[in-house]
């Protein structure tokens, strides 16, 4: 299969004529082809939203809205399809690829809903004048996505943008493209105008960097790695360019003494391990405190043994890691861990199965403990199948530990004290707490980081204040 941009109206050639090969991870061969976008189509794609913006922008957010729940429809009606071209190029099983659909059609349902939410406010500066607020979009917006999940980000980014009035360029990962051009496709057949989501294929210094430098470009959101958000940061502090930026995460899971170990301990195993454990709130930092730490570990060994790993075609509980070098990565924390002195409760090694172990990206599930804070591997993100155990005596020492490490995305408490959890929910350093069930919530529950998790808010209606600029009008009667 070959894969062209899609923009203004129509799938385009790339202005260069050269294409990248996409992988299946789960094989390691390739699976498609995909236009290697530059400054030219970048532009294209850039001009195509401007000329757009207006008649957008002027809707009547409820034909916005219907054509928003047209999108969610055509998504739901094409799931099959959409999830199995998002398990060959991501690897994840199947079953993760149709709930990831679900979400994306989800969030245009749920932003559909709210397209007349904002109105504004009056403000009262006495006789004889009149003030009011208001909240417009920001016109072309540049939307740079991962690959771990790569519909489920598309809906989560484009479908707020789009509900305010805002035009879109889209540069999804170029591990991860297809699906994305699917649903620019999607939306053009469900009565969007022309230019008004467009998507552009390509790497981030070639396709990305012209994307946020372009100077018609008013507002960027991102989501990848610390990395790369400092590459765009350079750019847009340059330019004056608003940003959202959900970045990753060493989020801690802390499981106190008095909590239903029932759940917690088969939470707390996927909360580690979910989409092979790329996942930016993966609840990697697994806090127990101590007089339950035997159980717990030994419970999570045994739930972790159970996991079923292989292509995501297949019925398994774990696909490979995405890319190559992700796959190289994870192998280096192993050696890490080795050198740290951390203990290996399960895992640390390549799959002992000869078909998956010299074929795609398959890595094991793995449990450290003996884990002190300071370890790399409890401070880093791995951004693969891989769990530390860190022990705890008290509920303060719980929250400092938790607080420790440069990243602020999510935090996990597993505890029956409800005064307990509001006390520690409170404290911790997260943009996100979830308390007796990890991953809790929806689109419509707001996600967003502190620290180098990032700054800004996706999903919920807080990403709309994002995705909106604020003008107040006052006037002399």
């Amino acid at each position: 299969m070959r894969y062209e941009h899609f923009i203004g109206d129509a799938f385009t050639a790339p202005a260069g004529g050269h294409y990248i090969e996409s992988i299946d991870p789960a094989r390691n061969h390739r699976a498609a082809e995909i236009a290697r976008g530059d400054t030219r189509d970048i532009d294209a794609a850039v001009r195509a939203a401007n000329a757009a913006f207006p008649v957008w922008r002027d809707s009547k957010p409820i034909i916005r809205g219907r054509i928003l729940f047209e999108i969610a429809r055509r998504l739901r009606a094409e799931s099959e399809k959409l999830a199995r071209l998002e398990t060959m190029e991501n690897g994840k099983p199947l079953g993760s690829s149709r709930a990831d659909v679900e979400t994306a059609a989800q969030y245009f349902e749920f932003y559909g809903g709210l397209v007349n939410l904002f109105k504004g406010e009056t403000i009262d500066l006495g006789g004889g004048y009149h003030s009011y607020t208001r909240r417009e979009p920001f016109g072309v917006v540049g939307v740079i996505l991962p690959w771990n999940s790569p519909i489920n980000q598309a809906g989560r980014g484009i479908a707020p943008a789009l509900a305010v009035g805002n035009v879109v360029v889209a540069k999804p990962s170029e591990f991860t493209s297809i699906t994305t051009l699917e649903l620019a496709r999607i939306a053009h057949e469900s009565g969007i105008p022309n230019g008004v989501l467009n998507v552009v294929t390509g790497t981030g210094p070639e396709a990305g960097r012209a994307l946020v430098s372009h100077p018609d470009v008013r507002k960027v959101a991102f989501t990848g790695s610390v990395r790369a958000a400092r590459e765009i940061g350079k750019i847009a502090a340059e330019r004056i360019l608003p940003l959202t930026l959900e970045l990753g995460g060493k989020s801690p899971d802390i499981i106190f003494a008095d909590a239903d170990l029932g759940a917690a301990i088969p939470g707390a195993a996927a909360a580690m391990c979910a989409n092979a454990g790329q996942v930016c709130s993966l609840g990697s930092r697994i806090l127990v405190e101590d007089q339950i730490h035997e159980t717990v570990v030994a419970g999570l060994k045994e739930g972790l043994a159970k996991v079923r790993l292989g292509p995501g075609t297949e019925n398994v509980s774990m696909g490979p890691l995405t890319t190559a070098a992700q796959y190289q990565k994870v192998q280096d924390y192993y050696r890490l861990a080795r050198e740290e002195g951390a203990s290996i409760a399960i895992g640390g090694d390549l799959p002992s199965d000869p078909k998956l172990r010299d074929g795609g990206f398959f890595v094991s599930p793995t449990l450290y403990t003996n884990v002190r804070p300071d370890m790399r591997i409890a401070r880093e993100e791995i951004f693969g199948p891989v769990g530390v155990v860190i022990r705890f005596k008290d509920e303060e020492e719980a929250i400092q530990i938790a607080n420790s490490v440069d990243y602020g995305l999510v935090a996990g408490i597993w505890t029956r004290d409800i005064a307990r959890a509001h006390r520690v929910a409170a404290q911790l350093e997260a943009g996100q707490v979830f308390v007796n069930e990890y991953f809790a919530g929806g689109v419509e529950t707001p996600f967003g980081g502190y620290k180098l998790s990032g700054y800004g808010r996706e999903k919920g209606i807080e990403a709309l204040h994002h995705y909106t600029q604020l003008k107040c009008v006052t006037i002399k009667l």
